[in-house]
């Protein structure tokens, strides 16, 4: 018992050292200029008092950057004589007000455009205020708030109001016919993060569907003129592992879209809706990234000209036109090597080489239908991206897609940020 007794002692003596030396005394955040330090020291895992985590500091560099204002994020830990450490964390921050435009054509298509103003960092708290102004035929505007830190930081909350009007194809079983659509209404969602890579937003939208024949084939069963109030449920599941240095990613995300529509009117019922969205992301070699998206969708399916599934340029795939198919289920795949071209101080020019595919089930069909040559559209194609290292999400991308399978279009596709 005496010899145990000392190997005891000692054991003791070895942890409470150990746990003083490890404990951290001070966090502090520099390099914010116009982002709020208490804003920032609210959100970060690590705190003072608490037990020195590389894993938690590398969690919080994350977190750092996938706020719009931060660009870059890194820490640095100072331990003084006493044993206790300081971590410093510095960022260095984007420009946020943002001015943004979204343009697109195909060889068959009208030119068509969004142009918007968009602040990511407002109050110095990272809330998004935002509005646009489309043309696409028609005009259509909307804006839009989102707070994900709003009560705290887990808890937040978005508001959207939207009122697009835009000229929709509507597909009968051997033609088509063109609609005047307007859709206008507001939308309420609350934002809550579960973890580090995990959130969830639940709300939902009350608002107005229009429809107005203005050429092309009729049908007894399809009415000319129809406007319909409708609510929707929504529930997005987010899960997001992917680490970010400037223009590169590397990991897995996974994005789930769960919709409920009800409905005033039997003429278009209710309905389900619901799609997933997987990334992944890999670094090749110094300047190279390589990026894939799979979409997989289905929606109630029912047997309507007016699907919830489209095929479009600005959606899917890159080149196939302007709204030039619908359905009740979908399977899209977008894979994408960029190659870092130019990488200078501020300025960053990335080439590209893609292939876009994808297929549909058609309204009231099976799932034989995605093995339909009808359905299946598979376009390769090329692309540039002129990037600003220190402005949120301004990247300007060109990309050019030539399809390859039967009745195929090809075109060109602007936009701001990466396709996905």
């Amino acid at each position: 018992m005496v010899r145990v007794f000392p190997f005891f002692v000692f054991m003791w003596i070895f942890t409470f050292g150990f746990s003083q030396e490890s404990v951290v005394a001070d966090v502090k955040i520099q390099g914010f200029k116009r982002t709020r330090p208490s804003f920032l020291k609210k959100i970060v895992g690590l705190q003072p008092g608490m037990v020195l985590d590389s894993i938690l500091m590398e969690e919080d560099m994350t977190r750092l950057k996938r706020l719009p204002s931060i660009s870059h994020a890194y820490y640095q830990v100072f331990s003084a004589d006493d044993g206790r450490h300081s971590v410093f964390y510095t960022i260095e921050e984007n420009f946020t007000l943002i001015p943004f435009a979204n343009l697109f054509s195909s060889a068959n298509d009208d030119f068509a455009f969004r142009a918007g103003l968009q602040e990511f960092n407002a109050f110095g708290r990272n809330i998004t205020l935002g509005g646009f102004y489309q043309l696409d035929v028609f005009n259509s505007y909307g804006i839009s708030i989102r707070a994900p830190y709003l009560f705290g930081n887990k808890w937040g909350l978005a508001l959207n109001y939207n009122n697009f009007t835009t000229q929709e194809p509507v597909f009968f079983a051997d033609d088509t016919a063109d609609y005047r659509y307007n859709n206008e209404g507001f939308e309420l969602l609350g934002l809550y993060e579960l973890n580090f890579k995990n959130r969830i937003d639940l709300g939902g939208s009350l608002f107005t569907e229009d429809y107005e024949y203005l050429a092309g084939a009729t049908d007894p069963d399809v009415p000319q003129a129809l406007k319909v109030d409708k609510h929707l449920i929504k529930l997005i599941y987010n899960f997001d592992a992917v680490s970010y240095e400037y223009q590169y990613l590397s990991g897995f995300r996974s994005s789930l879209n769960f919709q409920y529509v009800g409905t005033s009117n039997q003429v278009l019922p209710p309905f389900l809706i619901g799609f997933n969205d997987f990334a992944y992301f890999r670094r090749i070699g110094k300047r190279g990234n390589w990026a894939t998206r799979l979409r997989l969708g289905l929606a109630s399916n029912i047997d309507t000209p007016f699907a919830p599934f489209t095929v479009d340029n600005n959606l899917n795939i890159r080149g196939v036109g302007n709204t030039i198919d619908r359905g009740t289920g979908a399977i899209v795949f977008n894979t994408e090597y960029r190659h870092t071209l130019i990488d200078k101080h501020w300025f960053v020019l990335q080439g590209n080489a893609f292939i876009d595919g994808g297929s549909w089930r058609n309204p009231g069909g099976d799932f034989s239908d995605f093995g339909d040559d009808q359905n299946i559209r598979i376009y390769p194609g090329v692309g540039l991206r002129f990037m600003h290292k220190r402005i949120f999400n301004a990247i300007f991308r060109i990309d050019y897609g030539y399809g390859i399978t039967k009745d195929a279009d090809r075109g060109l596709v602007f936009g701001i940020g990466q396709y996905f």
